[in-house]
């Protein structure tokens, strides 16, 4: 019999270091390289996406999350600069916690995880574009040029973190053949491979753009 949730637990001093280690770990697992301050990164958005309020906002039918779709036109019609690198910023943070935390959930809406993992690398992209020659692009633009490049990747670090213990089903065999055919995730690769199912060769695994 597995050890209960409270058996399981490790002392930490706090959650920053437990997103810290998990990150770390889970980046080894998974093959990804990538600068320090990326990683790093990505630890402070866990951190700030543990609290609810600071991943939720204010809409039209309540307290939720704002659509994709809405948050690019917002960034791509404000006239100010500030304003669209905090839009585009946030786009791209919530299309990788949800994408990397959320994607079978995903499984059941319209949009899935590639509709998140396209618009999340994107939002990264045009950010780095934007923050070019300025302070915040001196401190975060090679940052958020990796996160463009490496979205996928590190969407597979955060699946990592989320369910590294789950045991795995057949519904489960058939979303990682899903994400892998939508996404070409080279974790989903290895994972079908570890189960004894061999990714057709030949198909477009390439995420869509």
């Amino acid at each position: 019999m597995q050890g209960s949730s409270v058996d399981r637990v490790r002392p930490v001093a706090s959650l920053q270091e437990f997103f810290r280690d998990s990150v770390s770990q889970a980046m080894q697992r998974q093959g990804v390289r990538a600068q320090d301050h990326t990683a790093h990164y990505v630890v402070n958005l866990l951190t700030l996406f543990a609290r609810s309020e600071a991943l939720y906002e204010k809409t039209q039918a309540g307290i939720g999350l704002k659509p994709l779709a809405l948050m690019l036109a917002e960034a791509a019609e404000t006239p100010d600069v500030r304003q669209r690198v905090f839009v585009l910023q946030r786009l791209g943070d919530i299309s990788l916690f949800i994408a990397g935390f959320f994607s079978e959930s995903l499984a059941r809406h319209v949009v899935d995880v590639d509709y998140y993992v396209h618009m999340g690398g994107g939002a990264y992209d045009s950010l780095s574009e934007h923050v070019r020659g300025t302070p915040r692009g001196e401190a975060f633009g090679t940052v958020f040029t990796e996160l463009a490049e490496k979205f996928q990747n590190f969407v597979d670090v955060l699946n990592d973190i989320r369910d590294e213990a789950k045991s795995n089903d057949d519904q489960d065999v058939l979303r990682l053949y899903e994400l892998w055919l939508r996404t070409g995730s080279k974790r989903a690769e290895r994972l079908l491979r570890s189960l004894g199912v061999e990714p057709a060769s030949g198909l477009d695994t390439q995420p869509r753009q």
